[in-house]
């Protein structure tokens, strides 16, 4: 801004402090909303990240606030793994992930099933009820918030094998040994986070997301709307 730039636009792959888009509880800060606030008094124009955690968090911002999908790449790498849609359910780890495994399984033709949790302590969850049959079933799962315990309770309740897409992979604390030590056959993730060498596994697949901003950017240049990457 201070170099006369005519206008500026903030592109952040992963959306940090994404997930305090709330109060929960007494005394906690809405994190999502000071970041937000951060770079409108920097002098942003424009903020374009990718699947926010919360979609609400857009309405904490001022000036446009365009939240991009990664399921166009996604949805190419879940095709080349050849699963069949009659043998194949999108398993929805829990009901806050149910509408977006609802729109991967209308879109790639495949079942859909869901997992209650029960969340006994922060960021500590476990499976209570599984409402779907998975039975001789490829089991595809579409966030990583507890995907561990979902592919487990898959591979229980008769799923013959479990692939986890997800976009952010963090991979934080014992995630990676987790992971090594579940039922998950494979794990699709994208490259917003920068994942070390140390925490590439054999049975990971990094796809790309920057053709999904190159044409946002492109659109936002040439003055033409992003509603077209929007599309599910």
């Amino acid at each position: 801004v201070r170099a006369s730039a005519d206008t500026v636009t903030v592109l952040i792959p992963y959306f940090g402090y994404g997930r305090q888009d709330r109060k929960d509880q007494p005394r906690v800060p809405i994190s999502s909303r000071v970041m937000i606030d951060i770079l409108t008094a920097m002098g942003a124009d424009r903020i374009i990240t990718l699947d926010l955690h919360s979609t609400q968090i857009q309405g904490f911002a001022k000036i446009p606030f365009d939240n991009l999908y990664s399921r166009s790449v996604l949805f190419e790498a879940i095709q080349d793994e050849n699963f069949s849609s009659d043998n194949t359910v999108v398993l929805a780890p829990d009901v806050g992930s149910v509408k977006m495994s609802q729109g991967y399984a209308k879109n790639l033709g495949m079942h859909f099933a869901l997992i209650d949790k029960r969340r006994y302590a922060p960021n500590k969850a476990e499976v209570m009820h599984l409402i779907g049959d998975l039975s001789n079933k490829d089991v595809l799962i579409d966030t990583a918030g507890t995907t561990v315990n979902a592919a487990n309770a898959a591979i229980e309740n008769g799923a013959n094998s479990v692939t986890a897409v997800a976009t952010h992979a963090i991979l934080s604390g014992p995630a990676i040994d987790r992971i090594k030590e579940s039922k998950i056959s494979k794990l699709i993730v994208t490259d917003t986070v920068a994942i070390p060498e140390s925490k590439k596994l054999d049975n990971m697949e990094i796809v790309t997301v920057s053709e999904v901003f190159a044409e946002a950017i492109k659109r936002v240049y040439d003055g033409k709307s992003v509603s077209a990457l929007f599309e599910f």
